[in-house]
């Protein structure tokens, strides 16, 4: 009897945990890490996992360099003040009319459009963004308003954006 029990026991534990063992991985719906493109294609660019699990790029708005950490769970392009200022983007006190909920709270910040946004040979054209102060962003953020112009998906480790 207890060997009917203990192999009742052990069978409902596989059960619940095994859709978790045969389920395909798939990527989470935020993903974030630091990298170096590596052109696939023409118009294809892979960007390795970081060190600390994230997916971080450098990209070219409105031709200068600029760093990005890529965050699906960001509705628009987030740029720090200071890196705005370095693309010519110096929004004054009263175009901070957008309410912006963060993990750290709430905070105001500036709405603003990029005339280009390249990554490699990626270019995607009239992208909004939002410019907050340096204080609430610690990294610019590469958010949906250019992802979703873009194909991406996570594949093999890296995140390939395609165009």
């Amino acid at each position: 009897m207890q060997h009917i029990l203990a192999f009742a026991v052990i069978a409902l534990i596989v059960a619940a945990l095994a859709p978790r063992w045969l389920a395909p991985q798939q990527a989470t719906p935020v993903v974030i890490a630091t990298a170096t493109p590596e052109a696939a294609s023409a118009r294809t660019i892979a960007i390795a996992r970081g060190e600390n699990g994230h997916f971080a790029i450098d990209a070219r708005v409105e031709g200068r360099r600029i760093g990005f950490l890529v965050d699906t769970g960001a509705t628009t392009i987030a740029l720090r003040e200071d890196d705005a200022a370095r693309l010519g983007i110096h929004p004054a006190l009263r175009d901070y009319t957008a309410r912006i909920s963060t993990a750290n709270g709430s905070v105001m910040a500036a709405p603003v459009e990029l005339n280009r946004v390249e990554i490699g040979d990626i270019t995607v054209r009239n992208v909004t963004a939002i410019v907050l102060p340096d204080a609430a962003l610690s990294q610019n953020l590469l958010g949906m308003s250019f992802l979703s112009r873009v194909r991406w998906q996570y594949q093999g480790g890296k995140l390939v954006l395609e165009q």
